[in-house]
């Protein structure tokens, strides 16, 4: 059994660093991989935050990955270095700009490169699209979010967050719907069960955050 989890390793190894080679934002000579059981730990320095997250994302589309660790670190070369103020005002241009984010609604702060995101949304959506917005951005270093998602009043109960989400993973997921399952505790929702895909795994995700009454989301989704 040793030897044939390291076969397949050894192959999941050489669809990852293929991977990485195929996505035009990532140099792939920059990362490090290495894979144990199924899971996949990237090394090695990137000049942006966003090149650290394209890394992680190709990882997760080879087929046989189950968890990724990104221990990846984000050294800004001289021609993508800033200063926190002009980071500041870059972050909140592109707030601003992204007609999906209540950026009113959003404080930050940047201290070494690194963004701090704070602030109350009513969507989980809204919570992801204020990371998307900023995470591109020249001299960006690191994103901490620490927004809250409080649904407004009246709040759906749990039973019909989770009538909803099933309902849109019907639409969305048609044939892995039926081996998820869905908790919802005071808006948190977690997925669990398995997937044929990471992009199955990527569209459920999908269906979920748009879900009113959603506040936070864990997905133990795993790919078989």
């Amino acid at each position: 059994m040793g030897q044939s989890m390291a076969k397949a390793d050894s192959h999941i190894k050489h669809d990852v660093l293929e991977e990485l080679k195929w996505d035009t934002r990532v140099n792939e000579t920059d990362v490090g991989v290495q894979v144990k059981g199924g899971t996949v730990t990237l090394t090695g320095t990137v000049d942006s935050w966003a090149a650290r997250v394209a890394a992680q994302n190709a990882a997760h589309r080879v087929a046989g990955v189950l968890d990724v660790a990104n221990d990846m670190r984000v050294k800004l070369p001289g021609s993508f270095e800033r200063n926190d103020t002009d980071i500041a005002k870059a972050v909140r241009v592109a707030l601003e700009w992204d007609t999906l984010v209540p950026h009113e609604r959003i404080r930050t702060t940047v201290s070494n490169g690194v963004v701090t995101l704070e602030g109350t949304l009513d969507y989980w959506s809204q919570y992801e699209d204020a990371v998307r917005a900023v995470r591109n951005l020249a001299g960006v270093t690191a994103i901490k979010n620490l927004m809250a998602v409080e649904p407004p009043l009246p709040r759906p109960s749990a039973d019909a967050v989770r009538a909803a989400i099933e309902s849109a993973l019907e639409r969305h997921a048609e044939h892995a719907a039926k081996r998820v399952k869905v908790a919802v505790t005071d808006g948190k929702v977690v997925l669990s069960g398995d997937v044929p895909s990471w992009a199955e795994r990527h569209a459920i995700e999908g269906a979920v955050r748009g879900t009113l009454g959603v506040r936070k989301v864990e997905n133990h989704l795993l790919i078989a």
